[in-house]
């Protein structure tokens, strides 16, 4: 069992921090303030392959493992997890038309994906449907030349920014094998926006309603098999699980050494506060949590590259994990900066806001538990 990282390996991370640290970290705080990510970004981004991390090299991607994207993710939330967060739902979108598509969607639409000139979102949730997805109400029906799409989506990153959108929809019975997936091209005519979200948190990234009236969509955009929409949206959220523990786990690094270098050159009592050992228990906690769930993080990754039985589970307990103890890890940083923790020129009080969706998103922590229950219950019979 080798828990080191290969020499590529530790060349993706490096690469990673070093285009978030010269590209990201200096206009993160701006792109907050705009309430948006300019797309030159994403073309920079898109020419280091980070645009297809996962899809296959025959497809012109990177073809790296779920692990080797870990460290991406990880490597970029350094910078700022709002962005990170952000490639990851493209980069799961990505996936999902290599694994699924026909040859010929893949041939019109990777290209321009890879590159990133097509920036993906990706379409689940609705207004009455969160945690229970297979309850969706959008409705595709069969017209002859295509799908007529009605109905809406909720909590879009990406909504009104991106270029294409991976839609489940409902094109038969009640319940999940009723769901297909669809793709829906940005000026779709019958495709609109609600207005954007004010959120605490992840503002650079625009989210908004997806709406659809008679939005009239190409055979050619139903993504494989019309039924197993439902089942093609679960196996993206595993790895979507993992980038987000990732996100989790980059951002509370950053935290960390930041309040490593702020505790070295703020005094009191006639000391660097770092010198008190009550304040020195907290680092120690936070750097036990830390590196613990990372290597959880990295298991769940290894087991999903490996197709193991229980590699679901692994993610959903990485994704409990690793959320939560990024959130604690910051929520401890930003405290012991004190006073100024809760200004926005330390970033601490960004990061803590940016980690928070992070329970509730690529579904909520309260569903990691059950997953995991539902694990050990049925080994038990």
């Amino acid at each position: 069992m080798d828990f080191s990282l290969s020499a590529e390996q530790q060349a993706i991370f490096d690469m990673a921090h070093m285009f978030g640290q010269e590209e990201i970290a200096p206009h993160a705080r701006t792109w907050e303030a705009d309430g948006t990510i300019p797309k030159d970004l994403w073309h920079k981004v898109g020419a280091l392959g980070f645009g297809g991390l996962y899809v296959s090299e025959q497809a012109g991607g990177s073809g790296l493992t779920r692990l080797d994207a870990t460290l991406v993710f990880e490597a970029l939330s350094m910078a700022c997890p709002s962005v990170a967060a952000f490639l990851s739902i493209h980069n799961m979108c990505a996936k999902m038309i290599d694994t699924y598509g026909s040859a010929e969607m893949k041939a019109r639409l990777l290209p321009d994906v890879l590159s990133m000139r097509c920036f993906l979102s990706y379409c689940l949730t609705e207004p009455g449907s969160g945690s229970d997805a297979a309850a969706l109400k959008t409705k595709a029906t069969k017209s002859s030349t295509g799908f007529i799409l009605n109905g809406s989506k909720a909590f879009i990153s990406g909504g009104s920014y991106s270029d294409g959108y991976i839609v489940m929809v409902r094109t038969g019975d009640a319940g999940p094998k009723g769901v297909s997936a669809v793709y829906v091209t940005d000026g779709t005519p019958g495709l609109s926006f609600g207005a954007p979200e004010q959120k605490m948190g992840w503002r650079s990234q625009p989210t908004t309603q997806v709406q659809f009236d008679d939005c009239k969509i190409p055979t050619g955009n139903l993504l494989g098999e019309e039924g197993a929409g439902f089942s093609y949206a679960m196996a993206g959220l595993d790895g979507g699980r993992l980038n987000i523990a990732a996100c989790s786990l980059g951002a509370a690094q950053t935290a960390l050494n930041q309040t490593l270098r702020y505790m070295s050159e703020r005094k009191a009592f006639g000391k660097s506060i770092d010198q008190f050992q009550a304040l020195q228990f907290r680092l120690a906690d936070m750097e036990i949590e830390l590196q613990a769930a990372r290597v959880f993080l990295r298991q769940a990754a290894w087991k999903l590259d490996h197709d193991t039985p229980d590699a679901s589970t692994h993610c959903a307990m990485a994704k409990k994990f690793g959320t939560e103890a990024g959130s604690k890890i910051v929520d401890h940083c930003l405290q012991l900066h004190g006073g100024y923790g809760y200004l926005a020129d330390y970033g601490i009080e960004k990061l803590a806001r940016d980690l928070r969706v992070h329970q509730i998103l690529e579904g909520t922590n309260e569903i990691m538990r059950v997953i995991t229950a539902r694990h050990l219950l049925s080994n038990q019979r």
